[in-house]
This record gives C-alpha cells, structure tokens and sequence, in this order.
C-alpha cells in the first residue's frame, strides 16, 4: 500500500515537472539535438582552448582582457540603460566608458570601479522586456547555446551594435569575437564542476533563473528547479 502510495506521488510529481517544463521548453525535441552539437563542440573545440588560454595567460592580463572588453561593452550598457529610462545606469555606464578608455588606457585598467563608478547591467532582450516584449520559449541556438526568443534577438541586435562591428578591418573584428568568446569560456571552466544530472536541463534552469534575475533586480522566484545559484553575465 504505501509502495502504491509512494508511486502514485512520484507520477504526480512527475506529471507537474513535465507540464512546468513544456510552458519554459516548448522546443525541447529541437533544442535537445542541438545542444548536443553544441555540447560536442565545446568538449572537442572551445573548452580545449579555454584551458589551453588559461594555463598560458597569467590572470593578471587574462584580467586586463576583461577589463577590455567590459569597456566595450559598457557601451552597450550605456545605449540600454537609456532605452530602458535608467537615466542613472546610462549616466555610469557612459562615465565608465569615458574614465576606462582615457585613464584605464583603453579599457585594460578598470579605473572608474575603483573611482565608485560601479558597473551598470544592461542587454538589448532587457530593454526589449522593458518595451513589453514577450519572453517567448526557451530556445539553445546552435554555437551561441541557451536563449530565449527575446533574449536571443536582443543578443543578435547587441552584437552588431557592439565596438568590434564597426572597426574597419574585418580580421580585427573576428579576432575580436573570437578572443571573447575563448576568455568568456575561460571565466567558466570552475562552474563545469557544478553541473550534474542532466546538463540539458541544468543549463537550461540556470539560464533562464539568470535571466530572471536580471529583470527583478537581483531577485527570482525559483520557478524551474532547485538550482539557486548565483550565474554570471557569461553564462
């Protein structure tokens, strides 16, 4: 009786996991194949070089690095913030900019953080959330990983509105991409120890549990599973 007890809560249970999954994963059956592309290309390709880059440059310049590209992405930031009314994060944002790229020699040196200049978050799907767009499903976009519709076009629009578009020479511009994509890969070789399970599904609840986040100032209702981790922007 209670092993029929037992069972009967287990499908229930199961049965509610199953429904919350098809609201976030309606394209599961389409996601599932090309995270596992994905997930093969950065087994064999980019965690490779992610390691390979961070046994061979020392932190101090891998944080330079970072430093660069986080100015130009504050950018961005700026743009967003203003989009989105946040006259304050695009104030800071475009102060950063202009403290990191005169004093912080182009960016290497993130002197506005230490001048209380602190970094704004803002991305294109956020303004897009802002102007009322749906989020729309969770969907894994083949190289680039996990998304949702909304997300996924506001990083489309955020590239090609980036610094590293516009320069006139189109090997600079993919060494570029390609360098930030290596170190942002690089920032995330501790959190693979994390994962278990189904890494289908944990990326997926982590993802859109970040995004979450993002849009209520830091505080997200666990709606997906019983991860509670805090993810960065890379992810």
């Amino acid at each position: 009786m209670i092993a029929r007890l037992i069972l009967v809560v287990a499908l229930a249970l199961s049965g509610t996991q199953l429904a919350r999954a098809s609201s976030v994963d309606p394209l599961e059956p389409i996601n599932r194949p090309i995270f596992a592309f994905n997930d093969m290309l950065d087994t064999f390709v980019l965690r490779p070089a992610a390691k390979g880059y961070d046994y061979v440059v020392p932190q101090g310049v891998q944080l330079s690095i970072g430093n660069f590209f986080g100015n130009m992405l504050d950018v961005n930031r700026a743009v967003n913030a203003l989009l989105q009314g946040k006259w304050s994060g695009a104030r800071d944002s475009a102060g950063r900019v202009l403290v990191n790229s005169t004093l912080g020699m182009f960016g290497f040196f993130d002197v506005a953080t230490e001048l209380g200049i602190e970094r704004q978050r803002a991305d294109f799907g956020e303004t897009l959330a802002a102007w009322g767009v749906p989020q729309g499903p969770y969907i894994v976009v083949p190289l680039f990983g996990p998304r949702t519709v909304r997300s996924g076009t506001g990083t489309l629009v955020d590239t090609f509105a980036s610094v590293p578009f516009y320069i006139d020479d189109s090997t600079v511009t993919w060494s570029l991409f390609s360098l930030g994509i290596v170190h942002g890969r690089a920032r995330l070789l501790e959190s693979d120890q994390l994962m278990s399970g189904d890494r289908y599904i944990f990326i997926r609840d982590a993802y859109l549990q970040q995004r979450a986040a993002r849009l209520n100032e830091g505080v997200v209702e666990d709606e997906f599973s019983d991860f509670e981790d805090d993810w960065s922007e890379d992810f």
